[in-house]
């Protein structure tokens, strides 16, 4: 879990209805702008017709709101009208010390550590022991940190950051949600399900930084693409985690994948469990990398219209993740028993790489 990341033709401009601006007609093919009409494998076993790439699904979520509260909360915290929380600066320091050893030490590079911290609750090796009732504390914690009051201090780190940047609450309280859904549901039977899910995990983070990072002074594309494009790299990261953590999933009874798709290839949980790569799970794997690559590529052309300093770090992650993808085709898409990684020496040439094009400011970003 930016600006207008996009690649087709003015795919960022909405109209009054900004409510939808997440899931833009545009985005859509305009013969199947509902969903993804199922194809059944035949008695052949024949590999279906491609599945949609971009099909960006009608969630409901009212992001828009989220983000006319946060662009007028920042353009006040410039007129110093933004309630600031003082704290000692002693403690500031080793709090925000603290948050950069932990998201160094989970490579989250799109995760705030608090983040880190919730995810590694039901994700981590303690995940049986945790309830509903620990989410419900960490979101008592999380009104208190916003009212600015932390509980210790890597809660002091983020309470300082939404006091000086006036994040608003709701895409942190929908990634506990995220987290939430995770002690229930181990299944997603088609991919408006997964879309929320990595929404909720990833997507909100985009909501929550693009404020830290801050926008190119010089860009000229709205405020709401710019969101929208956020949200378009966490969702693109979090189905890359996914697809290189099918086999590591699979261990602990979890799927991510879309039940309706699998079923689609000729495929089920049994298979996913067997860990069989067989040629209908390599058709299956294609499919599911190329819709990734569709939101990186949403991502790509925006990086340029957020401040500068953000864009080394940006562009570093997109290529890296992109990589991920690279490498589990490099695998023959065996992702159910390799694990797909990006070696130090490619990982410097990446970097190399990703400076290069954080120099580089295109004219669009005028336009």
């Amino acid at each position: 879990m930016c600006s207008t990341f996009s690649v087709s033709t003015n795919p960022c401009s909405y109209g009054a209805n900004n409510a939808r601006f997440l899931h833009s007609k545009s985005f859509v093919t305009r013969t199947r702008a509902q969903g993804i009409r199922a194809h059944k494998c035949s008695s052949s076993g024949a590999i279906p017709r491609p599945l949609i790439k971009e099909f960006i699904p009608r969630t409901g979520l009212r992001v828009h709101e989220i983000v006319e509260r946060q662009s007028q909360a920042n353009n006040l915290t410039k007129q110093d009208a933004c309630r600031r929380v003082e704290m000692n600066l002693t403690l500031l320091e080793e709090a925000y010390k603290r948050s950069r050893n932990i998201c160094a030490e989970y490579a989250r590079t799109y995760y705030l550590a608090w983040g880190t911290r919730i995810d590694e609750m039901v994700d981590g090796p303690n995940a049986v022991y945790m309830g509903t009732s620990l989410l419900d504390r960490w979101e008592e914690r999380l009104q208190d940190i916003f009212d600015g009051r932390p509980y210790d201090i890597l809660d002091a780190a983020l309470t300082d950051t939404v006091s000086n940047f006036c994040l608003d609450i709701k895409p942190f309280k929908e990634m506990i949600e995220g987290m939430r859904m995770d002690t229930w549901k181990s299944r997603y039977k088609n991919f408006q399900e997964l879309y929320l899910y990595c929404y909720y995990v990833a997507g909100t983070a985009g909501i929550m930084t693009v404020p830290v990072m801050g926008i190119a002074p010089e860009s000229s594309v709205s405020t709401k693409s710019i969101y929208n494009a956020a949200i378009h790299f966490g969702i693109a990261n979090q189905l890359t985690n996914i697809l290189r953590d099918v086999g590591e999933d699979a261990w602990i009874g979890r799927i991510y994948l879309p039940q309706d798709e699998l079923e689609q290839f000729g495929l089920s949980d049994q298979d996913v469990f067997a860990r069989k790569v067989t040629d209908n799970w390599r058709e299956f794997m294609k499919e599911q990398i190329a819709r990734a690559r569709f939101y990186y590529n949403l991502v790509e052309q925006g990086i340029s219209r957020l401040d500068k300093a953000s864009h080394w770090p940006l562009w570093s992650s997109l290529l890296l993740y992109q990589n991920i993808l690279d490498a589990i085709e490099e695998n023959d898409y065996d992702n159910l028993t390799k694990r797909a990684y990006v070696g130090k020496t490619k990982k410097l040439i990446i970097l190399s790489h990703a400076y290069k094009k954080a120099q580089s400011v295109p004219s669009s970003i005028f336009h």
